[in-house]
């Protein structure tokens, strides 16, 4: 019995073939003989095909490179948009003042920069001039490309390292060489003075730390109240009785809020006649020139008639004076002493000569310190306040 088993099955492949063809032949025939009842079975030789394990790791890898070019671009526009809010000058800013403090948020505590950046906009920025060359190199070239007089004027203003500070404060509050001291401890320490430093600046410094008492020879007196040291709280509490304790004085309340309508009524006064004052300038005309006149220079509250070859531009003090004063134009703090000289050349045409420190715009054409520019008819002047200039020769 055993041995018939076994030989049936161990049979052929051609044998086993044929019985699955009479086995569906016997199925068909069944179904025929059953009158068409019974539905027949649906087969299909196609095989499924699946995925193999390859193809999966393919697509998968190719799915992860694009999220990750696209995390990539997402982060360089990113880093464009925040780059294009940073000036070559605040560059040269943060790294001038890095240098020298080695701290972020000294940085962003003292240095000045055009825009008011935050601390974590400051790290960023740092971080990508040091590690990200598609930031770095084209930042390092606009620096590059900056006028000399900027490069001179950040490096002037840069902060203090510790070292400068320490050998500042070592200098006596009681000196009154002038800058004589300063010129010489500034040429006996030259290696620990950045090179932008000078005498004036490193005496405004002085001067600074000298009226918040941070010299080595000052001391802040503590605040005794009896025989114990009275603390931050006590002294508060103790300002806070005072002013309780204080009298209310009415009569001078009310004084003080009869001055303040008075001021008010005088401000409000002289507002309704600024248009008036405003007319008269604005109504000048070529009928204001004479044979002496040569030019007329109009600001927006102010009129000058130029009647010699040579005229000065700038800011008047008790001990220097120029012809035309921008002070009386408004604030004139930024506006240097002697800013600009005015001449009229012999062929007729004015020339401009920039005196002062900062860049004058004639036009909106910037000429900086030493530089020479020429007006025309109706030429804008700009010094921080804007003036217009007429020339008699072109309007008679």
């Amino acid at each position: 019995m055993a041995d018939e088993l076994e030989s049936n099955v161990s049979g052929s492949p051609g044998d086993a073939q044929g019985n699955e063809t009479d086995a569906s032949k016997h199925s068909e025939a069944a179904v025929q003989e059953g009158g068409g009842n019974r539905q027949p079975i649906r087969s299909s030789t196609r095989s499924i095909k699946r995925k193999r394990f390859a193809d999966e790791v393919i697509e998968s890898s190719i799915g992860s490179l694009q999220a990750g070019r696209q995390m990539k671009r997402t982060r360089i526009d990113d880093l464009m948009s925040a780059a294009s809010r940073w000036l070559p000058t605040d560059d040269l800013t943060l790294i001038t003042a890095v240098q020298q403090t080695n701290d972020l948020q000294a940085v962003h505590t003292g240095a000045t920069f055009s825009t008011p950046f935050s601390l974590s906009d400051i790290q960023e920025r740092w971080y990508a001039l040091l590690y990200d060359p598609v930031i770095s190199r084209p930042a390092v070239g606009a620096i590059k490309e900056l006028h000399p007089e900027q490069v001179v004027e950040i490096h002037s203003n840069a902060l203090l390292s510790k070292e400068e500070e320490k050998l500042l404060a070592n200098i006596p509050a009681t000196t009154s060489d002038g800058l004589k001291t300063f010129e010489t401890l500034l040429e006996s320490h030259a290696g620990v003075f950045h090179t932008g430093r000078t005498a004036r600046s490193l005496q405004n410094h002085w001067k600074m730390m000298k009226w918040h008492r941070l010299l080595a020879d000052q001391k802040v007196q503590p605040l005794y109240h009896g025989d114990t040291l009275l603390s931050f709280s006590d002294a508060e509490e103790q300002l806070e009785k005072v002013e309780q304790l204080t009298p209310y004085q009415d009569t001078l309340e009310q004084e003080l809020s009869a001055m303040d309508r008075q001021e008010k009524r005088t401000i409000r006064r002289l507002e309704s006649e600024l248009p008036k004052w405003q007319a008269l300038v604005d109504g000048s005309s070529a009928a204001e020139f004479d044979s002496q006149t040569l030019a007329i220079l109009k600001g927006r509250l102010v009129r000058y008639l130029m009647r010699s070859q040579e005229i000065t531009v700038g800011r008047s003090t008790q001990s220097q004076s120029v012809d035309v004063d921008l002070s009386l134009e408004g604030p004139a703090t930024k506006v240097s002493r002697r800013q600009a000289t005015i001449k009229l050349k012999p062929d007729g045409e004015f020339l401009v000569s920039n005196e002062g420190k900062r860049p004058l715009y004639i036009d909106g054409r910037p000429v900086i310190s030493g530089d020479k520019g020429k007006l025309r008819h109706n030429s804008v002047f700009e010094v921080t306040d804007q003036i217009e200039v007429s020339h008699g020769s072109l309007c008679l």
